[in-house]
Order: structure tokens, then C-alpha cells, then sequence
């Protein structure tokens, strides 16, 4: 043993050393990679290589305004992938000023994390959420990228750019629904071009969390999607957020307004012509007559002939078997504006059983006291009709098609006190943990396997039509459950 020593230190370690030394310098270079369009320089970092708003469409502006995503423009040289891209267009709400800072119209590009550039890796593809009019990509720091898997975000048209349906376009063939077509266009992108960042085209996972997971629920069951994608995962969404269906000519009344408002006169290539500020601001005025809240505005699916040519409820009947997860958090969101919102709420969301969910919620005389777990009856109300009983519907229609899938409740935080909206993302993509168990792994293996369980982690019970099982993600540790608030959920109608 005497003789290995040579220069001092562990011989094994030095050896290891030397072997991987090669690699680790390779690793520091900027990366380059040939893409649909040209060539991509991108960074590296100690444990992946990212590359930033890489475009896979054409600018979306003034003729291509409200089109669907063009081809990509060839450029010369190699495009700088290292820095962040705009977000694409959209209004202030507050909690997203940073993205509407940093934004532009001219906004059709993925991001790419990945381990190397070599090997056929899983691939996770992420959408945004963020109601359909606000949020960006992202995700190029997300630990997903340590399980050996690569991440892969996209950016599409928002808002009154993104969702807007005009008598004009309908011409063209489309009327909304723009923004599915640039997820659509960014996934085939993906099968194009993921091979090059050491992906599998074949084992593409798409992911999102609210409006994101509404347009993962609307793709499976969109036919111009078919075959760009092996499985999903839904958090906190379904398509239509337990809302009726928008119908073409209620959804062409949009447009009409934004033509009142702009004074274009029903001339498409007026508006296209106008500036982008002017349509920011008209996308504040509209108004839906149906919704008790425009902040639901573009989160009704508007039924258009072609990326959505009937009801979603329909086309997941016919939609291929995909594996899923499928979940929603024990509490989400309030439900602002008092009784008289919360009855016109209970109305639109019950229908014909508004009388006997108004009995289940107590509803009437003094509202009950709160539940420490998901919150005020309001509370209660706006998670059962807007998230939970919609997650619970689509998995039943996943199901139905043969496919595998996977339901959970969400009841984490990490104070031990109530969740929220959106919490979950830092625990199923980030480093929060459920005690010393990371749920990320759940996510994981999904990505590689088609199921989220595995080695080290509590089972997860598949959820079928008899039993309707899942997983439930608590302070407390990981449990299971089985028919989640089925009374209620039995009243709601849409899917």
C-alpha cells in the first residue's frame, strides 16, 4: 500500500480525479447546440446545463398577432442562450410584477435544463401558471435536474394575445386558443430537438400547476396534441376549473368588446395594427357575463373547432390512455365579495343541485365555524368547486380511458399551519420536504417509470372508479384516503 501513495492523498480519490477531469473541464465551456433555427450557446452550472429563451416560433407580432405560432425564423451565428428571456405580455396583479416588468410580446421561447448533452433521459415540460394572463417559464433551477432528468419550460401567449377570440380571425380558420397552440408548438419542439440536450422524446412528461395544469388537462384531450407526450401531472387545475364550457359566440363577445373599446369597428387588422399598451388595457375591461369573477376570465376553455372543437369532456372520452397525477390542495383560495357573490358562485358551480349544496354547506342562517384544515365554509366552497371535485373528475375520466392514475391532497406548510395556492410547487419541484421525506422523488419516478412510487418512499394507492383512493401529503407524514369529499363533489356537474 506504501507504493501507491506517490504524491500524498487517497490513490482512488487521484484516480477518479484524472478520470473525470476531462468532463468537468468540458462541462465549464459554454455549451453549443444546433437547434431547430440555428445554433445555441448556453451556460453551465456545477450540476447541469441551461440554456434560456431559445425560440421555437416566430415573433407573434403585428400580422401574426392572434395566428397560430409560424415557424421559426433561421438566424445567423449562434444565439446567446445564457440569459433569461421576457416573459410574454401581461397586465401588473401585483404578485406578478416582476414577470410584467420584464416582458414583451415577442415571446416564443423554451427554456432547457439538463445533466448533459448525451444519453436519452426522461424529459419534464412545464407550463407556467398563473390564470392564463400572467407568469413565466422558469424552472432552469429546479432540483428535478439532480434525479438525472431533463426540464424543459415553456412560454406562451397570455391574456387578451393569448385566449382572445375575434370575428375577424375566425376567418383565418382560428378564434382563440392561442396560447394551446404555442404549448402545442413548443411540445413539438421538443420531439424535434430534445434528443440534442441528452432527452428522450419518447418519455416527455407534461406538468403544470393551476392554469398551467387546466391547459395539461386540455391538451390530453385536444386531438392536435396527439403524440407529443407520454404522461401529465395535474396540480391544483383541471380544464374549466368546474366552469361551463365558453361556447364560440359567447366567447366571440370578447372580442366585441375589445372593439368598443378600441374603436376598431370589427376590423381584425386594426387591432393587429394597435398598439400593445392599448390592448393591455382593454384586456382589463372585459367582461364575462357567466363568471361571478373576471379574474376567471381566461380560465373559462373556449370551445373553438380546432384546437378545441367540442366540449373537453367529450374529447377525454375519446383521448388516448396516458398514465396521470392528478391533485389539489386541501385549501386553495377564498372566495371574495361576500353572500351575494358566494350564492351567484353557488349557482353557477351546482346548477341544478345549488339547494342541496347550499344544505351540505350549511349555507342560510350564521355560517359555521371554520375548519382548521381548509378553512372558512367560503374557503371550503371556492377549493370543493374550483379545485378539489374537478380533480376528482378528471381523474375519474383518465381512468375511464384505461389509463393509470395517481391521486393526492396536498396539506402542507411549512409553518405546520394551513396551505395555500401554489405552495405545493416548492415541495413536488423544489428542496421544501414533508419531515425528511422529498416528494420531488414521487415526481421523479413518475418521469422515469410512468409511477410515482418507489424505493424509500410510502406507497401510493392508484386511484380507480370503485375505490377512488389517494395519497394524502400532510404535516403530520404521508397517508391515504379514499372518495375525497365525495358528498359534495357528487353535486358538481361541469367538468
Amino acid at each position: 500500500m506504501e507504493r501507491c501513495r506517490g504524491g500524498g492523498g487517497d490513490p482512488v480519490r487521484r484516480w477518479l480525479a484524472l478520470l473525470l477531469a476531462p468532463a468537468t473541464v468540458a462541462a465549464a465551456e459554454p455549451p453549443v447546440v444546433a437547434v431547430t433555427g440555428g445554433q445555441v450557446r448556453g451556460s453551465a452550472a456545477a450540476d447541469r446545463l441551461i440554456f434560456r429563451g431559445i425560440r421555437y416560433a416566430a415573433p407573434p407580432l403585428g400580422e401574426r398577432r392572434w395566428r397560430e405560432p409560424a415557424a421559426v425564423e433561421r438566424w445567423r451565428g449562434v444565439a446567446d442562450a445564457a440569459r433569461a428571456a421576457p416573459a410574454c405580455l401581461q397586465n401588473d396583479y401585483g404578485w406578478n410584477r416582476a414577470s410584467h416588468v420584464f416582458a414583451s410580446e415577442d415571446c416564443l421561447t423554451i427554456d432547457v435544463a439538463t445533466p448533459a448533452l448525451t444519453g436519452k433521459r426522461p424529459v419534464f415540460v412545464w407550463i407556467h401558471g398563473g390564470s392564463n394572463r400572467a407568469g413565466a417559464g422558469g424552472m432552469t433551477e429546479t432540483p428535478m435536474v439532480t434525479k438525472d432528468i431533463v426540464v424543459v419550460s415553456v412560454q406562451y401567449r397570455l391574456g387578451i394575445f393569448g385566449f382572445l377570440a375575434h370575428r375577424g380571425a375566425v376567418e383565418d380558420g382560428h378564434a382563440g386558443n392561442y396560447g394551446l397552440m404555442d404549448q402545442i408548438a413548443g411540445l413539438r419542439w421538443v420531439q424535434a430537438n430534445i434528443a440534442r440536450f441528452g432527452g428522450d422524446p419518447a418519455r416527455v412528461t407534461i406538468a403544470g400547476e393551476s392554469a398551467g395544469a387546466q391547459d395539461v388537462g386540455l391538451l390530453i384531450a385536444s386531438p392536435a396534441a396527439r403524440g407529443l407526450f407520454a404522461q401529465a401531472v395535474m396540480q391544483s387545475g383541471t380544464p374549466n376549473f368546474g366552469l361551463p364550457p365558453r361556447p364560440l359566440d359567447e366567447a366571440l363577445w370578447l372580442g366585441d368588446q375589445v372593439d368598443a373599446a378600441l374603436g376598431t369597428d370589427g376590423s381584425i387588422a386594426a387591432l393587429r395594427r394597435a398598439s400593445a399598451n392599448a390592448l393591455l388595457a382593454a384586456d382589463l375591461k372585459l367582461h364575462d357575463a357567466r363568471l361571478t369573477a373576471d379574474d376567471y376570465l381566461w380560465l373559462r376553455t373556449t370551445i373553438d373547432g380546432t384546437v378545441i372543437p367540442s366540449d373537453p369532456a367529450a374529447l377525454m372520452a375519446k383521448a388516448p390512455p396516458r398514465p396521470a397525477i392528478v391533485g389539489s390542495n386541501r385549501f386553495e383560495l377564498d372566495l371574495p365579495g361576500g353572500r351575494a357573490a358566494r350564492d351567484a358562485f353557488v349557482a353557477l358551480s351546482f346548477g341544478a343541485n345549488e339547494g342541496a349544496a347550499r344544505h351540505f354547506y350549511g349555507l342560510g342562517g350564521r355560517d359555521p365555524a371554520a375548519d382548521p384544515r381548509m378553512g372558512s365554509i367560503d374557503q371550503q366552497i371556492a377549493t370543493d368547486a374550483t379545485f378539489r371535485c374537478p380533480a376528482g373528475r378528471m381523474a375519474m375520466a383518465i381512468a375511464a380511458t384505461g389509463a393509470p392514475v395517481w391521486r393526492y391532497d396536498f396539506d402542507l406548510s411549512g409553518d405546520g399551519g394551513r396551505t395555500a395556492h401554489a405552495v405545493d410547487i416548492g415541495y413536488f419541484w423544489g428542496s421544501a420536504r414533508a419531515a425528511k421525506l422529498s416528494l420531488l422523488d414521487y415526481w421523479a419516478n413518475f418521469a422515469r417509470t410512468g409511477n410515482p412510487n418507489g424505493a424509500g418512499l410510502p406507497g401510493w394507492p392508484r386511484f380507480d372508479a370503485g375505490t377512488q383512493r389517494h395519497i394524502v401529503f400532510g404535516n403530520g407524514g404521508v397517508g391515504t384516503g379514499a372518495r375525497l369529499r365525495e358528498p359534495v363533489c357528487a353535486l358538481t356537474e361541469a367538468l
